[in-house]
């Protein structure tokens, strides 16, 4: 019997598509076999920027390929996360981003062309880690508690906080502090956490919102004074400063974390990899030890947990910045 044209093509094309098919696994098996590029959306000298290179050395250490930091900084992190999702997803460059990821596209409304899918336009990896948001002042700011500074800003004093920029969890917590106090400190954001730190250590700003590692050498030389921790219990990492919810807001509750991301499409087998060599990475006692220093406990598990922590964010804070008309304003 005699094949028809017609049945041939379609024997041939189910037979590329099985051969392309073992192609992309083999291509799979073989990677990486060339430098990986990790997107930092934040500038150098940020506690972002330090854990990601910790991490990215370690990375090329268990992969045998160099791992390069490339700090792509400015649009309360949106131009670095755009730009991985809009990256080859052939595992060669990631994104490795705190919590602004999911929040700040909200806050900064940008247009759809400048944007990214928040939910949907990435492949999680996994999540790194949880950092407590603390809350510091200025020594010369008269104030060391939370009702204290509420007091002072009811009073008519001009207060001010910093940010490290519009929508992220630090800009959203004061935020939401100032609407349930019935105040308004004023809001200071910055291009990152060290710029705002620094600032509030030479007095131009009175306080702000930060990661708790950032700022642990300036409290211990009491160059900045501990007010409160954002989370709803007491960080073990600060275990004599209060919580917000001690302080009389138990409604406000913000905190941070971070974790790696890769352009939708992605292979799942170079996510699998990144998700184990990742996971070994986050259980090294020196990673632990560092990553304390940064304010950060280690989290780790599947790329299911950072989807999950990823939609409860946009969930729950997206709530807060639609509810409380947060802004980039």
């Amino acid at each position: 019997m005699r094949m028809t044209r017609r049945v041939l093509a379609t024997s041939a094309l189910a037979l590329a598509a099985a051969f392309s098919g073992v192609h992309a696994l083999a291509a799979d098996a073989a990677w990486p076999t060339r430098q990986i590029s990790i997107i930092v959306s934040y500038p150098p000298g940020s506690d972002t920027d330090a854990v990601a290179r910790m991490l990215g050395e370690k990375l090329s250490q268990r992969l045998n390929q160099p791992v390069i930091i490339d700090n792509k900084p400015g649009a309360g992190g949106t131009i670095g996360n755009t730009f991985v999702g809009r990256a080859a997803p052939d595992g060669y460059t990631l994104l490795f981003t705190p919590n602004p990821f999911t929040t700040a596209p909200m806050v900064m409304r940008l247009p759809a062309a400048s944007s990214y899918d928040v939910l949907n336009g990435f492949e999680p990896i996994i999540q790194v880690g949880t950092q407590p948001l603390v809350l510091v002042a200025n020594p010369g700011a008269g104030v060391k508690s939370v009702p204290e500074m509420i007091a002072a800003a009811r009073s008519g004093k001009q207060l001010t906080y910093a940010s490290p920029g519009a929508g992220s969890p630090m800009h959203i917590l004061g935020e939401w502090l100032n609407h349930d106090a019935g105040v308004k400190i004023q809001h200071v954001p910055y291009k990152g956490v060290a710029p705002s730190v620094n600032d509030v250590v030479a007095g131009h700003v009175n306080t702000a919102w930060v990661t708790l590692g950032v700022v642990a050498p300036y409290v211990a030389a009491n160059k900045l004074i501990p007010i409160a921790i954002g989370d709803a219990k007491r960080s073990s990492l600060a275990p004599n400063v209060p919580t917000l919810a001690e302080q009389g807001y138990k409604d406000v509750v913000v905190g941070a974390w971070n974790g790696f991301f890769a352009p939708k499409g992605t292979s799942p087998e170079v996510v699998r990899m990144l998700n184990t060599h990742l996971n070994a990475i986050l259980k090294q006692p020196d990673v632990v030890a560092k990553l304390a220093t940064f304010g950060t406990l280690p989290v780790g598990g599947s790329p299911e947990v950072l989807k999950e922590t990823n939609a409860t964010e946009y969930k729950v804070m997206g709530k807060v910045i639609r509810d409380l008309g947060i802004s980039a304003d």
